[in-house]
């Protein structure tokens, strides 16, 4: 009897039929191309067709014919089309996850031992801060729960906390809160030939024609100006902010716009800020630059916290070029700005909490 063709054995090779090879039991072509149920090969081979990983056959195998299940050159797979989403195992997405969380900015933990800053007697400080201007209600109680407030230096998250107004420091992201409503905080911008003075004896015009009788006995200014210097001047009736900001040990800036006679030396600035010999001892500023030039005139903006008597003008005198026109710009962050002269402001909150840090109260 003869061997019939394509019937021989299951397992004879690239050329037999069956589930292996050749043309098989079905003819055509199956789930993953080729001639037979596998095409081509068997299971593990052949090039026809579309499979599900992007190749034929089912182990990736040479077979015969080609590349299994898992790579090959046969066909375009679900998963290796362009554009196609990759589809990720439970595995996968939990390592995924856990990279995302690792690359996320964590939280500062605080180190500090807890203090406890709560005064019964006191008033609950949501409450306190909606009433110094900080916010509404609402807006306070997200800054305590954030932890944007801090009392006495320590971080308050608790909105049952109660604080005294009058003995415990208060700040909302590093600015002081000041909730004595008696207290009293002006910018003035002293006009030329006023003398700084709340009342002089000479009858000279003086700081207080401009407060008014109302005033004068309640407010003084910190530091001086003298007649022939305009600008910034700051009156309030806080004292211990006004000596500090006046005393040179905590260092508060005072910046000068002077007009002196030009050309101006390369290494002026140099001098300046190693320091000059004045009669009463040595001063050096602690900036110093050009802010404009003309022929035979120049105005430059100096900074110092120096508090003594004329000592701009008897800094730039030493030097070989006397002021000619001078004007206080800044003390410490507070700016005189588009203040026109003779008129007077309240300092914003943010200013006065700047210079209660300046003052480092």
């Amino acid at each position: 009897m003869s061997p019939q063709p394509n019937r021989s054995n299951r397992s004879s090779g690239s050329a037999g039929g069956g589930r292996r090879g050749g043309t098989g039991s079905t003819g055509g072509s199956d789930r993953s191309g080729g001639s037979g149920r596998s095409g081509g090969a068997g299971r593990s081979g052949g090039t026809g067709g579309f499979d599900r990983s992007g190749g034929a056959g089912r182990t990736g195998g040479s077979g015969a014919g080609g590349a299994g299940r898992s790579g090959g050159s046969g066909g375009t797979s679900r998963s290796s089309a362009p554009g196609a989403p990759r589809r990720m195992g439970p595995g996968a997405k939990r390592i995924a996850g856990q990279r995302r969380a690792a690359q996320q900015p964590q939280r500062a933990r605080s180190t500090e031992p807890y203090v406890d800053v709560h005064n019964p007697e006191g008033t609950r400080l949501q409450k306190l801060l909606a009433s110094a201007g900080v916010g509404s209600r609402r807006t306070c109680e997200r800054l305590i729960a954030e932890g944007h407030v801090q009392v006495d230096g320590h971080v308050v998250t608790d909105m049952g906390v109660r604080v005294d107004p009058e003995t415990q420091q208060v700040h909302v992201d590093g600015d002081r809160v000041i909730f004595d409503e008696s207290k009293v905080y002006l910018a003035f911008n002293k006009p030329l030939n006023v003398v700084t003075s709340m009342h002089d004896e000479l009858g000279r015009v003086d700081i207080g024609d401009y407060l008014g009788e109302g005033r004068k006995q309640r407010l003084f200014h910190v530091g001086r100006l003298d007649q022939d210097t305009e600008g910034l001047l700051l009156l309030t009736n806080d004292g211990e902010l006004a000596h500090r900001l006046q005393h040179p040990a905590y260092g508060v800036t005072k910046t000068y716009l002077a007009q002196v006679p030009g050309p101006l030396p390369r290494d002026l600035g140099q001098q300046l800020r190693d320091g000059v010999e004045l009669e009463d001892g040595p001063v050096r500023v602690d900036s110093f630059k050009v802010v404009d030039s003309s022929p035979g005139k120049a105005v430059v903006e100096v900074v110092l916290h120096e508090g003594r008597k004329h000592v701009v003008r008897r800094m730039m005198e030493a030097v070989g070029h006397p002021v000619l026109n001078l004007v206080r710009i800044k003390v410490g962050e507070v700016g005189l700005g588009t203040l026109k002269a003779g008129k007077m402001r309240a300092l914003t909150r943010a200013e006065v909490s700047s210079l209660y840090d300046a003052a480092q109260l």
